[in-house]
């Protein structure tokens, strides 16, 4: 069976009386080079485990499965837990795990699953859970890579430069941890049914070392937060959200950074924002 041929498609759901659901984002892809093309980017071999999101029917799954040791999915809708049994009924290679995957235990369900695998991250996820499900998994830090089909517009925010439109904190969460890079575009017209934006391909491979050095990595982004608090505002405006100190003050600690007080919080990356957390954290101290 193809799982992208759009009258094979129908004709599965059809049999299994499945309805598309707006709200669980569901849009299946009916180009087969798609999952192709994003199994290879994610560098799945036997041995490598992957943890997929949101598998659909399951075009990326079997693609996955044919190329790692192990594929474990997880699915919300259990309208799709037949389907799934019947398009993967070849694979013994594949596991799914029934649920939400905003609730997972990552570093566990890894531990259980991956057991002397590579564990990496591949899925076409869900548009309404892609920042806090992609926050959740750079956090727990257990995956060599995540290899994503997401919005395009998200997938240039996580890629962006400082001083450009598409930077913001979630950029400067997604480069503390991981090394970004947008592969590839997927035109709307690759799905069904066809979602109102275009999607991109994003590999993000995790970092052995963070790319600057904190007393705190939890003031770090708290810092990173502030400083995108009021975007049109300076960074000094925008640290007295986060930070309850008077604005001379705060003038002082960013001038002392090295940092000119009139600058925007956009203009920063890691190694300035890093510079400024620590000096919070001295001065939270003192």
């Amino acid at each position: 069976m193809n799982l992208c041929d759009r009258n094979e498609i129908q004709e599965l759901l059809r049999r299994h009386g499945f309805r598309f659901s707006k709200s669980m984002g569901q849009n299946f892809l009916i180009e087969s080079w798609v999952p192709e093309d994003i199994a290879a980017a994610s560098g799945a071999d036997r041995q490598t485990g992957v943890l997929e999101i949101g598998p659909g029917i399951g075009p990326l799954t079997q693609q996955l499965a044919r190329r790692a040791g192990k594929v474990v999915s997880v699915e919300l809708d259990r309208r799709l837990y037949p389907v799934l049994r019947e398009t993967m009924a070849d694979f013994d290679n594949f596991t799914l795990l029934e649920g939400d995957a905003m609730k997972l235990p990552l570093r566990q369900t890894v531990k259980e699953q991956f057991s002397g695998l590579r564990p990496i991250l591949c899925a076409n996820l869900p548009y309404n859970i892609t920042t806090p499900f992609l926050t959740a998994c750079v956090e727990a830090q257990c995956f060599d890579s995540l290899t994503v089909l997401i919005q395009k517009e998200v997938a240039q925010r996580i890629c962006a430069a400082p001083g450009t439109a598409d930077y913001g904190a979630f950029t400067l969460l997604m480069q503390y941890y991981t090394q970004p890079e947008l592969l590839f575009t997927v035109s709307n017209t690759c799905f069904l049914p066809a979602p109102k934006v275009t999607s991109a391909v994003i590999h993000c491979r995790s970092r052995k070392a963070p790319p600057v050095e904190v007393c705190s990595r939890e003031m770090l982004f708290r810092t990173v937060r502030a400083g995108f608090a009021l975007r049109r505002k300076t960074l000094v405006n925008s640290l007295q959200t986060a930070f309850p100190l008077p604005k001379e003050r705060l003038t002082e600690i960013v001038a002392a950074c090295g940092l000119d007080p009139s600058v925007r919080g956009e203009r920063l990356g890691l190694a300035e924002y890093a510079r400024l957390a620590d000096a919070l954290a001295a001065e939270k101290e003192g």
